[in-house]
Order: C-alpha cells, then sequence, then structure tokens
C-alpha cells in the first residue's frame, strides 16, 4: 500500500495543473474537504492541498503550452538529473528537465515510452506528501498504456519497479511495487489503455486514486460541482467500490473506498 515511509521508484509526491486554481480550490475543497496553502510569492502561484493540516498535493497554474489540466504522479528517486537521462535511453522523453525547487527538492517530468508524463521528485527539505492512504489522500496509483508489458519494462529499467499479477474480472492485474519490497509495499497497476474509461482512453497516463468514506457520495457531489463522472461507482469484490471522475477542467482522477477500509 502507499505510505509516507517512502522508498526510491515508489510514488512521493503528486500535484494538478489546472487552468482555474481559484476554482480548482473550491472544487476539491468541497469534494475531498481540502484546504488550499499558498507556496509563496516565488512560487508562481503554486501551493498545497491540505487536510488537517497535512498536505496530501500539489496544485498549479497551467497554460495551452502546458497541456491540458492534468494530476501528475511524482515517484521519488536520490538523482533526478540520472533519471531523466534514463528516461531518454529508455525511449522515453524529458517535457521538464530537472530543476532545483526552491532547496525542497528537485524535480523532473518525463514521459515513457508510450508518452505516459510522470514526475520525479528527488527530496530536498520536502520529503513528500504527509499522508497517504486515508480518506482524502492519495491510496493507488494506475498507469493506462497501449502495452502493458513494454510498459512494465519501461519502469523496471527506470526505476526498478517489480511486476506480479493477480486474478482480474476477465483476466490478470498486473500490480507494481518498488525493487526488492513485499507485498505490503505495492502501491500501483498497469491496465490496458483500451480499458480506460470515455477520453481518457485516448492516451496513455497514471491516474490517482484517493480514498472516501463513501464512493457513490464522492461522484454524486463531484457533479453537483461542476466536474463529470467517466465511470459510475462500480464494486470489485476484494477490492472495493471505485469511481473515475473528471474535475471542471478536464483533470482526470479516481476514487475508491478500499475493502480494506470498510468495516
Amino acid at each position: 500500500m502507499l505510505t509516507t515511509r517512502f522508498v526510491d521508484g515508489a510514488p512521493d509526491w503528486i500535484d494538478v495543473t489546472t487552468s482555474d486554481i481559484d476554482g480548482a480550490r473550491s472544487f476539491y475543497g468541497g469534494l475531498f474537504g481540502w484546504e488550499f496553502r499558498s507556496a509563496g510569492p516565488d512560487a508562481g502561484g503554486y501551493g498545497f492541498f491540505q487536510l488537517g493540516g497535512r498536505t496530501v498535493a500539489g496544485c498549479g497554474p497551467g497554460g495551452p503550452e502546458q497541456g491540458p489540466p492534468t494530476w501528475t504522479v511524482y515517484f521519488q528517486s536520490a538523482d533526478a538529473d540520472a533519471m531523466a537521462k534514463a528516461a531518454e535511453q529508455a525511449h522515453g522523453s524529458v517535457l521538464l528537465q530537472p530543476v532545483d525547487v526552491m532547496g525542497q527538492g528537485h524535480m523532473a517530468v518525463l514521459a515513457d515510452q508510450a508518452g505516459a508524463p510522470f514526475g520525479i521528485w528527488q527530496p530536498g527539505r520536502t520529503t513528500g506528501v504527509d499522508v497517504a492512504n486515508e480518506p482524502g489522500s492519495l491510496c493507488w496509483v494506475e498507469l493506462y498504456t497501449p502495452d502493458v508489458a513494454a510498459g512494465a519494462a519501461f519502469y523496471h529499467k527506470l526505476l526498478g519497479l517489480e511486476t506480479s499479477s493477480v486474478p482480474f474480472p476477465g483476466g490478470l492485474y498486473t500490480c507494481v511495487s518498488p525493487a526488492h519490497a513485499d507485498e505490503d509495499t505495492m502501491f500501483g497497476g498497469i491496465m490496458p489503455l483500451s480499458e480506460a474509461p470515455g477520453a481518457a482512453a485516448d492516451h496513455p497516463h497514471w491516474l490517482p486514486y484517493f480514498e472516501v468514506t463513501d464512493t457513490d457520495a464522492t461522484a454524486d457531489k463531484t457533479r453537483e460541482l461542476g466536474g463529470t463522472i467517466r465511470m459510475p461507482a462500480t464494486t470489485l469484490e476484494g477490492v472495493g467500490r471505485m469511481a473515475h471522475l473528471t474535475d471542471p477542467y478536464g483533470a482526470h482522477f479516481a476514487v475508491i473506498r478500499s475493502a480494506s477500509q470498510q468495516g
């Protein structure tokens, strides 16, 4: 599961780039109870979503030159520069060259061999998010890609990620864990792009899942706040009840009430 005991290769940060910071603050505040705190006058409008004083995600402004509004998942690395070079060698690309973030850490935004964007976060003063796997926070990430085997090979080469298969309705689900870790550190999965709901099937991407206490109510609230439901609330036996959603500005995300959270 996702925790804040971060290890190299595991997700340690997440943020949303949006065309409307104020609108995103209102939407996610209404949906998850998040409060926005600015990172300061030198941060270009970037800030932090917090829940009970703990940071759960980042949020920053985006324009047409940065592509559509989107959630980006960042993976921990001890060397962002080396990751950027390795991504290119593995037939990926560098979307944003490694850069120091005001002493908080080094970041880069890369794309895998199929074009799915993802981030690298090299911790400095900021290790990562303050909370995970609790209601209102990140609990799972999922890669949608046209070639599951090729995607698994790319992230194994770049981040050392290991995969395993578990039974899934209609076949097998490919799970992802950090290198040399046990099952408890599993943090995500890989799915065929063709199985992504709606417009999300148009391009490879990483999809973040946020834990919630009531999936149906969260989906309904998303619609009330101006977002859309891409996949209605669905129960997967032994996994939980999930829904795929989009915020009012087009950023895709998912929510789940995990089976492990149910009493």
